[in-house]
């Protein structure tokens, strides 16, 4: 695809023209094509042009050989690494972003080309060792030559006018994450999720080439293109980042595969779930550990309303993926409800200020499924959530596929249902035999919202709760929490085979008026 042609407009001059108005027409018409080609000598048709070259070439790994003793520096050598913040790009220019650089070193092997889009033109950052403070390593860099880097970070002055804090982080394969004001690492989004639960393994897309727009003085927002590869893949993205109080970034991609693949998952996102008030964990002094603790869905009705769904997170002994299918989706994220200190415990990872995650699609995408994955996860290292969008149709090799969304990466202030939602889950055993029977199981659900607080006094409000075929609702009762001013549910369920896994249905109702969105859990099996 060529390069975005700007439209010129001749001049219309009353007299008829005279060489010195050929020269004006001239002079103009070449003063507005010189403008056009600076203002887009290099964009995001560009890096299509370069995807869909790749694609029709065999996939290869691109990279320079890494020094012996980058190679095997270990985890804490890797971590005593650090660029200075003194010599960060832009910074000299007094601009309202800087970029400073992750060291190729350690498992961070690929090195991945960065360029500055600015005056019309494209050039590469190079690696200058002097960059970095390597600590008590021992390293030497004088020998290494122009490195490169394994990714870089972006700063702005998020949070306070005299400190630019990190606000988004690009690390290996496509992975990348982004704060907010007031808000802490957690989740992680990447460019493109392929066969994720597939028999043959999980493909990791790589961003193996970015290029980063100056910005000018005073600017609000950030631009940055990315070219993704992978054996069966190349896509090229472009990302414009707007920090706030709810850091937007609105993602533009277009993706050709090299072969098929079984699952192409859209907008993927990444997170953990160790334990929470529905899952808890004997021995930890801390009452949750994740950075989200559910699947939030809004699925288009057809009358230009939605459905919406949560889906409580869950720590499984077993892989489980679950998925939600819609013929229109309106968003999906992983989010971080919880927001109170008290639920965590945590002093130094203060999990109630990780990001929530909300993808708002941009145009409509067809029809297709939000695939949830639940992994086993020993401890809170291990990333074992990933939720995304499964079109229903793949396009096949060669065939361009254009996908636009926005991303909300929010703290307190979060994308909610309309009318109510699930404030906490919390799981025990029943006891309607005078002992604990493992066969069943009962939950309590808080919910919250405007539905809920303008009811009347005295409103009756019903639990309508739904089981699949491996289980009997045998009590569900709904009724207001003094204590909270919030709607309080319980449940119980008879699992007729503990074997076999459990899905559970809930909302609140008055009369014939839905009040929340719908709850819905998996009680696995075991």
């Amino acid at each position: 695809m060529g390069r975005r042609q700007w439209p010129l407009r001749s001049c219309q001059l009353a007299a008829k023209p005279t060489l010195r108005n050929q020269k004006t027409r001239a002079l103009i018409a070449g003063v507005a094509l010189l403008l056009a080609h600076a203002a887009d000598a290099f964009g995001f048709p560009d890096v299509a042009e370069r995807a869909r070259i790749l694609a029709v070439k065999p996939y290869e790994v691109v990279s320079s050989p890494l020094p012996e003793d980058l190679k095997t520096l270990g985890y804490d050598g890797y971590r005593g690494i650090r660029f200075d913040p003194k010599k960060a790009y832009w910074r000299d220019q007094a601009l309202p972003f800087e970029l400073q650089f992750f060291h190729r070193a350690n498992l961070h092997t690929q090195r991945v080309p960065i360029h500055e889009i600015a005056g019309g033109s494209v050039r590469p950052v190079v690696f200058h060792g002097q960059d970095f403070d390597y600590g008590t390593t021992g390293l030497s860099p004088q020998h290494w030559g122009d490195l490169g880097f394994a990714g870089f970070r972006v700063h702005y002055a998020l949070n306070t006018p005299s400190y630019k804090d990190e606000l988004v982080a690009f690390l290996d394969a496509s992975y990348f994450r982004v704060l907010g004001r007031g808000q802490r690492y957690g989740l992680s989004a990447r460019g493109l999720a392929i066969d994720t639960v597939a028999p043959r393994g999980e493909e990791f897309p790589r961003f193996v080439e970015f290029w980063v727009q100056r910005p000018a003085p005073g600017a609000r927002s950030l631009v940055i293109h990315a070219l993704l590869d992978s054996p069966r893949a190349a896509g090229a993205y472009r990302f414009t980042f707007q920090p706030g109080e709810d850091t937007v970034v609105d993602v533009q991609a277009r993706l050709y595969l090299r072969a098929a693949v079984t699952t192409l998952g859209l907008a993927p996102l990444t997170s953990m779930f160790l334990h929470g008030a529905n899952q808890p964990r004997a021995g930890d002094f801390r009452p949750q550990v994740h950075d989200s603790d559910g699947l939030m869905i809004a699925i288009g009705d057809g009358a230009g309303g939605a459905e919406w769904l949560w889906r409580p997170l869950v720590n499984p002994a077993q892989p489980l993926v679950t998925s939600f299918a819609a013929r229109e989706l309106k968003g999906f994220g992983l989010m971080q409800r919880d927001r109170h200190f008290a639920r965590y415990e945590d002093t130094e990872a203060r999990y109630e200020l990780r990001p929530s995650c909300w993808v708002a699609p941009q145009g409509r995408w067809g029809p297709g499924r939000v695939e949830l994955v639940q992994l086993p996860a020993p401890n809170e290292a291990s990333d074992n959530i990933v939720a995304y969008w499964v079109p229903e149709r793949i396009p096949g090799p060669g065939e361009p596929l254009d996908v636009a969304y926005r991303m909300h990466w929010q703290g307190d202030r979060q994308q909610r249902p309309p009318t109510g939602w699930t404030v906490q889950s919390r799981l025990g055993h029943g006891l309607a035999t005078g002992r604990e029977d493992a066969r069943e199981i009962q939950y309590v659900v808080d919910f919250d919202g405007p539905a809920l607080r303008g009811l009347p006094a005295g409103a009756t409000v019903a639990a309508v709760v739904s089981s699949s075929a491996n289980a009997t609702v045998v009590e569900r009762h709904a009724y207001h929490n003094d204590a909270t001013g919030t709607w309080r549910m319980t449940v119980r369920v008879n699992r007729l085979q503990p074997s076999q896994p459990v899905e559970l249905r809930a909302f609140l109702q008055h009369g014939n008026t839905a009040l929340t969105e719908t709850w819905t859990t998996i009680i696995p099996s075991g």
